[in-house]
């Protein structure tokens, strides 16, 4: 085979420098060592434990935070050893930590640990660390990490709090039921294009239903259209969102969601370019003008062409500015919503719902500031 690049083959942008390489270690059943018993070496033996790692620990003096965790561990077993660490601790480890007040006691920690061809991390004294932890957000199987490679560990946390509204708890299920169907897409005959598109629409499916149950059908329905088939009736959706033209920051919870599942968007041309950044990269993105503006599209053309693409099965989404959602009612919409019978979610703060149709959803208003 050639090692020539083809020309036809898009070469890959570079990446950026890294302060920090983002890995993720497999622990079940594996040895890790911590030396210290203070109230932070506690948590760092209830996080190994959580991974399903075998903890021991090496400490003269032992905190009450780590008695509370050595006695009910999370997942793997806590060991405490009454007494300082040696050099033989560490052999065969998979993972030291350390929880040392002194430099010297740090680097002789980290030194035998080197020697023993362990990874360490010395706890608040990163130029000793080969790792840092970071911030976590945790939907097991689906892990998230977060590193400012110290400098500001406060801002990861709030970085994470924000990461943590917009991944609903149900993605933990999506990702479990990726493990169980991994196996039955590989043995399902589909070509290596047909698994990618597989799993392009388990994601869609996924971002679209997060506080769903996978089921058996939503299975089927993956395989029968990553093989180019319909697989009963596919159901499309619409979330009419009423944003701030200038404030993107305002988005409610469930409008930020619907933009990251979106197949398209239809977008009042008045609303910032911030906002589309929420959007989902492949989604469509089709303008309008702002209301009365018959220049543009029409209100009928858009009605159908609301009504055509949820006829398709895709998940529609319409931007407007606050005024021009309070001036129409979100007219297309809802005309699209009575001619299909399809349900209309709205994602509005302040939206006015008397005599809404029997078929239109508010959504609550949380908003994704901090």
């Amino acid at each position: 085979m050639s090692s020539k690049r083809k020309r036809s083959e898009p070469r890959p942008g570079r990446i950026g420098a890294l302060a920090r390489l983002p890995l993720f270690f497999a622990l079940q059943d594996k040895r890790t060592v911590i030396a210290g018993g203070s109230a932070a070496a506690a948590w760092k033996a209830e996080l190994l434990s959580a991974t399903g790692a075998k903890v021991e620990v090496y400490a003269a003096d032992v905190s009450d935070d780590l008695l509370q965790v050595s006695g009910n561990p999370r997942c793997g077993g806590i060991i405490v050893h009454r007494r300082a660490w040696t050099a033989s601790d560490l052999h065969g480890a998979a993972l030291a930590i350390g929880d040392f007040r002194d430099d010297d006691s740090a680097a002789a920690f980290c030194r035998d640990a080197r020697a023993a061809g362990v990874p360490v991390n010395v706890i608040d004294k990163p130029a000793f660390c080969d790792f840092s932890f970071g911030a976590i957000v945790n939907r097991s199987p689906l892990v998230v990490g977060i590193s400012t490679d110290g400098a500001a560990p406060v801002f990861a946390r709030a970085i994470r709090g924000k990461i943590e509204s917009l991944l609903p708890n149900g993605f933990a299920r999506w990702i479990a039921a990726a493990s169980r169907w991994r196996g039955a897409v590989r043995a399902s005959g589909l070509s290596f294009a047909g698994r990618r598109k597989f799993w392009r629409l388990f994601s869609a499916r996924a971002m679209a239903n997060p506080d769903s149950k996978p089921r058996q059908d939503d299975f089927d329905r993956c395989i029968a259209g990553a093989m180019g088939k319909r697989s009963g009736i596919e159901h499309g959706s619409v979330v009419v969102v009423g944003v701030d033209r200038n404030d993107p920051d305002l988005l409610t919870l469930r409008a930020v969601r619907a933009l990251h599942a979106a197949d398209v968007i239809l977008f009042d041309e008045q609303v910032s370019p911030e906002i589309l950044d929420f959007a989902r990269r492949e989604a469509t993105k089709i303008p309008f003008g702002p209301v009365g503006d018959d220049s543009v599209r029409k209100q009928g053309e858009i009605s159908a062409l609301i009504a055509d693409l949820v006829e398709q099965g895709k998940r529609v989404v319409t931007l407007k500015c606050r005024d021009a959602l309070i001036l129409d009612r979100a007219a297309n919409e809802l005309d699209a919503g009575r001619a299909a019978n399809i349900p209309i979610e709205i994602a509005f703060e302040r939206c006015a719902v008397d005599g809404l149709p029997h078929n239109v959803k508010v959504a609550p208003a949380f908003t994704t500031s901090l």
